[in-house]
């Protein structure tokens, strides 16, 4: 462990916090991942080829009432740990706008001076003679 990194010098909350946002992030990926594969690899209800040329009863249609397989607990799992994921990758993205937020910079570029900017002289160009174009009414 390198001295920048602990507790009471300057910048090591920083360096923990995004250590932790990057594992949460490799974290998200992974388990998107992983559920995708699981939910592909799944046989949808009513996929039985006689349930299509109406081989199977009106309550087998939409699969057996029976109990839940593991894919399905562990694409159940998957799915919570990817809410979780998602949670605290918000949180993160929060705290970052706060620390960091873009409005002060904003503010900043608002407040700068844009000096004299030269004003165009205000001629009055009358039409040619014999246009078509007709003379603007006088104010």
């Amino acid at each position: 462990m390198s001295l920048s990194r602990l507790p009471g010098q300057p910048g090591w909350r920083i360096k923990r916090v995004a250590k932790m946002e990057s594992l949460i992030l490799i974290m998200h990926v992974l388990v998107a991942v992983a559920m995708i594969g699981l939910i592909l690899l799944q046989q949808g209800k009513g996929a039985e080829m006689g349930a299509s040329f109406g081989a199977g009863s009106s309550q087998t249609v939409f699969g057996a009432a029976g109990s839940v397989g593991f894919m399905t607990k562990a694409t159940a799992v998957l799915a919570a740990v990817f809410f979780a994921t998602s949670v605290g990758l918000a949180v993160f993205a929060r705290q970052h706008v706060k620390t960091f937020g873009v409005v002060p910079e904003i503010q900043a570029e608002a407040k700068k001076e844009v000096g004299d900017v030269p004003v165009a002289p205000a001629a009055s160009v009358a039409p040619a003679a014999g246009s078509d174009v007709p003379a603007a009414p006088a104010k």
